[in-house]
């Protein structure tokens, strides 16, 4: 559900325990168990990572009411290997130095647990849940909804 859904949420723990979150991009061609991140080594979040490594990915693709919550254990890569393996010319916008920038690093998630809603997504199929929740006094079939642990 995640593979078309370009940008997640990365939330990490700050130092005063409060939940930060920021917009980053997975970097991989197939799923294993792991996601990868490119980020900056000096970034605030490598610190929150190195911290406290449980971390939350929010996804959402509203149009075709489709969303995805997983949590995961962070650890931040220093491996040029892999950075060259990982890397994408869509890169270049965020690390104008290129892949052999030494100030690039990765944040790979273990992925451990996921949560998924799977919705219809058709305006016609909203319109009749909302029109039987108001005849029957019940809520409509929200979809698709399962908790994963990996």
């Amino acid at each position: 559900m995640i593979k078309d859904i370009r940008v997640t949420m990365m939330t990490t723990i700050d130092d005063d325990g409060t939940l930060r979150s920021r917009p980053m991009v997975a970097q991989q061609s197939e799923f294993d168990g792991d996601l990868w991140f490119f980020t900056w080594i000096d970034s605030p979040k490598v610190d929150e990572v190195k911290e406290h490594h449980q971390v939350n990915l929010s996804y959402a693709e509203p149009d075709d009411q489709n969303y995805v919550s997983i949590s995961g254990t962070a650890q931040i890569v220093r491996d040029k290997q892999k950075v060259h393996e990982l890397w994408s010319e869509y890169l270049a916008t965020w690390f104008p130095k290129g892949k052999d920038d030494p100030n690039i690093g990765l944040i790979r998630v273990h992925v451990t647990k996921a949560e998924y809603w799977d919705s219809p997504s058709s305006a016609m199929v909203h319109a009749y849940g909302y029109v039987k929740a108001k005849l029957t006094g019940e809520p409509p079939n929200p979809g698709d909804h399962k908790k994963i642990s990996l």
